[in-house]
């Protein structure tokens, strides 16, 4: 019987003779200044998250105190992260406040692919009461998710006073709606809906929560990647009489998609275009809160929409594009990113009740034995293996960014920032640095060329002293099904304010000076 534990295990094996082949590749040698004061964005101290669809509620026993796997894998992602509860299902969720409270009336709906099939489920007081125990038990904070496309003010109040008073202070604020530029597909009138209709719609629901819930905090819109709308939204921002406080500017994304897609690779998913076109839309968000007043989380992404692609998605190439793409935001101002995931059937029943990576592997001959040992959606961060749960590669990328939490990254002041001048020697590697919580600076290096290792020299000034401990994010290839990091017992002093490392092709190193 292969299982996930001894898949892992075995893959392990081959990590000594990996290393070895790495070691006699060839070295691009590149030395890096290191400023010695922070200038850059603050990375807050709960900028790690994930993301789960609402349905997951209508199982009041999963986000519990009695789900100790769980929580235990919550912590060890991060010790302060926020739980987004949202996706597409939350638009076919209805608040149930009593046992018998009868389920409503719906508005009819076009079934399209991709989409939710017209599935409605119930969140209940005992789903909410067992979230809070969750989250003060993960010691993690939630974004509460509240649909919008077959939702009423009324019950979305009714929901909303509920599961404030029920959170407390583990609330952020309240998301109403999921990828309403989607709308037009499946819930509204493609003729009639835009940005501004989007926003007359939530605003009626903002003001019914804010009347019952008078301190409530809002995020919006959620997009799935038309960025345009933040900027059009933040423009008639201005016109909204008495507008609800809102915090946060949302958006979603994912690489590619669907896992059928061929130009959902690895190559393609690590490549410095795909990181240039999300600092394109970064700029555009971080314009449009500045506007509001606010700052930008991306609520909900991922490597490939759909569930994933298997050999792409939860492989190690998956959390070398996390940290990097968690880290390219941080620098961007954003103040958080939420990665999608959750149990297969409720990202199945998001996107139409199916995974289209199951697909695949059926395609290439894997039996049912073999496609279970993959986790189910295929890019979740925890994956679930019965009554097991396991970080998945893609979320130890996410947990080696985050080791920069609560930090102040530090900007170059040459014309080209660190990662510009580590491609410049032809290598696809990034860079980042901050200046942690305890005044520690600490750098991060990623290097995500499939050859070619690096000969990194930092200098943090003639006059800098100490010892630099090192940490690795390893994995024996970028097509391995797991990921490690690794503490080093020994650390390096500084020699005139400055210290090497190699970092190894597919690798990533993190070197703090204390």
């Amino acid at each position: 019987m292969i299982t996930r534990r001894r898949f892992l295990g075995t893959a392990a094996c081959t990590m000594a003779a990996a290393r070895l082949y790495a070691q006699g590749q060839s070295k691009v040698r590149v030395a890096l200044s290191i400023p010695r004061e922070a200038s850059g964005p603050h990375m807050p101290i709960d900028f790690v998250g994930l993301s789960y669809e609402v349905q997951q509620l209508a199982d009041p026993s999963f986000f519990s105190a009695q789900n100790s796997g769980l929580i235990r894998e919550f912590k060890a992602l991060s010790s302060t992260g926020v739980l987004r509860l949202g996706g597409n299902t939350s638009e076919f969720a209805y608040w149930k406040p009593k046992p018998d409270s009868p389920e409503p009336a719906h508005p009819q709906v076009r079934e399209v692919v991709g989409e939710p099939k017209a599935q409605y489920y119930a969140v209940t007081p005992e789903a909410v009461r067992n979230l809070a125990e969750f989250l003060q038990a993960a010691g993690w904070t939630c974004v509460y998710g509240i649909g919008m496309g077959t939702n009423t003010p009324a019950r979305a109040a009714e929901e909303a006073v509920f599961a404030a008073g029920t959170l407390g202070d583990r609330l952020q604020y309240f998301q109403i709606g999921n990828e309403a530029d989607l709308f037009d597909r499946h819930l509204r009138d493609p003729k009639t809906w835009s940005a501004r209709t989007y926003l007359q719609e939530w605003l009626a629901l903002a003001r019914a929560i804010a009347a019952g819930v008078p301190a409530a905090k809002f995020g919006m819109p959620d997009v799935a990647s038309k960025a345009s709308w933040l900027t059009e939204i933040a423009d008639e921002w201005p016109s909204v009489q008495n507008p609800p406080h809102v915090t946060t500017l949302s958006h979603h994304y994912y690489f590619g998609g669907p896992a059928t897609n061929p130009d959902v690779n690895i190559p393609n998913l690590l490549k410095p275009a795909t990181m240039q076109k999300v600092e394109n839309t970064a700029t555009i968000a971080s314009a449009a809160a500045g506007k509001m007043g606010a700052r930008v989380r991306m609520t909900e992404g991922n490597t490939c929409y759909r569930g994933g692609k298997p050999g792409v998605s939860d492989v190690f190439a998956a959390a070398l594009w996390s940290a990097d793409y968690s880290l390219l935001l941080a620098s961007n101002n954003y103040s958080g990113v939420n990665l999608h995931g959750g149990t297969g059937k409720s990202v199945a029943n998001s996107v139409g009740g199916s995974l289209p990576g199951d697909a695949l592997l059926e395609a290439k001959g894997e039996t049912a034995e073999q496609i279970a040992t993959h986790p189910h959606p295929f890019y979740t961060p925890i994956g679930t293996f019965g009554s097991d749960y396991v970080l998945e590669p893609v979320a130890y990328g996410l947990k080696f960014a985050g080791s920069f939490s609560g930090g102040t990254l530090l900007k170059t002041e040459m014309k080209t920032d660190f990662s510009t001048k580590l491609q410049d020697t032809g290598v696809n590697a990034t860079a980042y640095a901050a200046k942690l919580p305890g005044r520690h600076t600490s750098v991060i290096i990623l290097n995500k060329d499939a050859a070619a290792d690096l000969e990194v020299e930092l200098d943090f000034g003639r006059d800098a002293s100490g010892v630099v401990q090192t940490e690795t994010l390893h994995a024996p290839a970028l097509d391995s099904r797991e990921a490690h990091i690794t503490t080093s017992t020994k650390s390096k002093a500084l020699k005139q304010g400055k210290c090497s490392v190699i970092v190894p092709r597919a690798t990533g190193v993190r070197l703090t000076l204390a």
